[in-house]
């Protein structure tokens, strides 16, 4: 390879390593678990560290959109309105000390058996039966 072909390889590695980069929100993490949205306006995320709050209804609410698209057979609902809850991955950013999500940048639902296999989340499901 000529010098001209290495620096215009190792400038589009830099290119496209920059706008990954670019498209990551400042802050923003992921966190899976069980997403959890029992009624109107109340929903929380249990990850490995605990509860993480979205929303309680008449107060508290998280920026962006929520909840994911679930497949059929991927949501447990457990009251009126097709409230329950699923399994999730969030990119979100966090206020770690008071445990809220502040933004949720992006979610996507996943399976069931995701959640119920992670040794981290065993026998969350049990409080939203």
């Amino acid at each position: 390879m000529s010098l001209r072909t290495n620096i215009a390889a190792i400038a589009a590695l830099l290119l496209a390593f920059g706008t990954v980069v670019a498209a990551t929100p400042s802050g923003a993490e992921l966190r899976c678990g069980w997403f959890d949205n029992p009624t109107p306006g109340n929903a929380s995320l249990y990850d490995r560290d605990g509860e993480w709050t979205i929303a309680i209804q008449g107060g508290y609410q998280a920026k962006g959109d929520w909840p994911p698209e679930y497949p059929p057979g991927q949501w447990r609902a457990t009251n009126a309105g097709r409230h329950g809850y699923g399994c999730a991955c969030f990119n979100v950013r966090v206020d770690a000390e008071e445990k809220n999500i502040l933004e949720i940048f992006s979610s996507k639902a996943r399976p069931l058996s995701a959640c119920r296999k992670d040794p981290a989340l065993k026998g969350i499901e049990r409080r939203f039966l």
